[in-house]
């Protein structure tokens, strides 16, 4: 009798990805579950628990309890270390991810793809990940030293606090975290042009990806030589930074609850600083729910576009946003082919971008309307929230905590669904594709 060999399965990529992120969140929760890690008598409540280990490994910043008085020092390093782990972790696995992707894809197809992206190939992974931690922890380092200096020198804090405050909101900053444990929050420094200034430049940073950071790093004075890649986070994150910063300040100028009672240049540092973290960094130093309405429909825009593609950030992506824009600039022009800084686009990308942007808008109107369904708040904060947790942003009108427990559970869901979601329908998108022996005849519907 001849027996078969047993075949063995092979863990594709997303798979990993999933088991090694809700490893991490196991594991974040069991060590917030203890009672050392909550201030006070007892445990931490399971739904808190949970939803803030979930918020810390995707480094989203949505809680339900207060940072700083319900975790005890033990709770705010576990917090920390889940979301260095989340923010590292998913940066280098989005990133392991794509060359997992390529190895997949025929040959001309990655001589086609390693000529447009200028990426690392096989061999260089091991640089790359390398590459990647070394950014990380050097650019943290260097934040967490100049908070520390300033907080130590305002004579607030004890030097070690202050040491404390400044590694903690660095490393947060930078993974676009949004989570703080400063007593009163960053109200008190919504004039502070230092702390401001580095948690910006920190999240700003952060949300460009590793790939973009990798070849500034490489080719600082060749931006003729950068890859479209690049060059679409770099403008894409100015230009929506500028005009976000704009908008922001013009309609928040005089309003008596945020910005009226600075002083204009205040006025103009809180304005860059709130659509500073709309890229996904969750810090705010003014009161979110008493913004203008317009205000947070442009909130919800940015958020939802996010960053750059394998970094801290979320959102469907400032690289799919350009590809969209693209498209529709071709499209008004007549013209057949999308062209952008002198290549032209893959069509397989521009379904790739639909795609991703059509499932992101479905999925946070689908929780838009079970959370109003769940909640009597008012539904343009709801939108908000769904975005944010969606982007893994973090911003919240003050709503979260009060929300019943199925409406807690459906953020938890969006924030784990925003983290990973985006890179995996990406990934398997690239993978589908899939050449066509046959074509079936044109014929075109009227459209508008």
């Amino acid at each position: 009798m001849i027996t078969r060999p047993a075949v063995r399965r092979r863990v594709g990529p997303a798979t990993t990805v999933l088991l090694a992120y809700s490893a991490v969140v196991g594991g974040g929760f069991a060590l917030l579950s203890l009672p050392i890690a909550k201030a006070g008598p007892g445990s931490a409540d399971t739904l808190a628990a949970l939803f803030t280990a979930i918020s810390a490994v995707s480094v989203t910043g949505l809680t339900t309890v207060d940072t700083a008085q319900h975790w005890t020092g033990f709770g705010q390093a576990v917090i920390l270390l889940l979301v260095q782990i989340g923010g590292l972790g998913i940066m280098t696995l989005a990133s392991l991810i794509g060359l997992a992707v390529a190895r997949r894809l025929t040959l001309g197809t990655k001589l086609t793809t390693s000529a447009e992206t200028q990426g690392v190939g096989i061999a260089d992974i091991r640089r790359f990940i390398t590459g990647a931690i070394v950014v990380s922890l050097s650019v943290e380092a260097i934040g967490a030293v100049l908070l520390t200096a300033w907080f130590a020198s305002t004579g607030d804090f004890p030097l070690l606090q202050a040491a404390w405050y400044g590694l903690f909101h660095a490393v947060s900053a930078f993974n676009n975290a949004g989570f703080t444990i400063l007593p009163r929050g960053l109200v008190p420094f919504v004039g502070d042009p230092v702390v401001c200034g580095v948690l910006a430049l920190l999240v700003l940073i952060g949300s460009l990806g590793f790939p973009v950071l990798d070849e500034l790093r490489r080719n600082p004075r060749l931006p003729l030589r950068w890859s479209m890649n690049t060059r679409l986070v770099l403008w894409g994150t100015v230009v929506l930074t500028v005009v976000g910063t704009v908008f922001i300040t013009a309609v928040e100028w005089a309003r008596a609850g945020t910005f009226g009672p600075l002083d204009w240049p205040q006025k103009l540092l809180a304005g860059f600083f709130a659509a500073a973290q709309t890229r996904s960094g969750g810090f705010t130093t003014v009161d979110i729910g008493a913004l203008d309405g317009a205000t947070l429909i442009v909130m919800d825009v940015l958020m939802f576009i996010g960053g750059g593609p394998a970094g801290t950030a979320g959102g469907i992506k400032i690289t799919t946003f350009g590809v969209l824009f693209f498209i529709l600039v071709a499209e008004m022009r007549g013209r057949t082919a999308v062209n952008v800084f002198g290549k032209r686009l893959s069509r397989a990308v521009h379904r790739q971008a639909i795609t991703v942007s059509l499932v992101a808008v479905g999925v946070i109107i689908g929780s838009t309307i079970l959370l109003a369904l769940l909640s009597d708040e008012p539904v343009d904060r709801l939108a908000f929230e769904a975005v944010s947790a969606f982007a893994t942003a973090g911003l919240s009108t003050g709503i979260t905590p009060d929300l019943p427990p199925l409406a807690q559970g459906l953020l938890l869901l969006l924030m784990f669904v925003g983290r990973l979601g985006p890179i995996l329908l990406a990934s398997a998108l690239a993978v589908r594709i899939r050449p066509l022996t046959y074509e079936f005849p044109k014929e075109r519907p009227i459209i508008g």
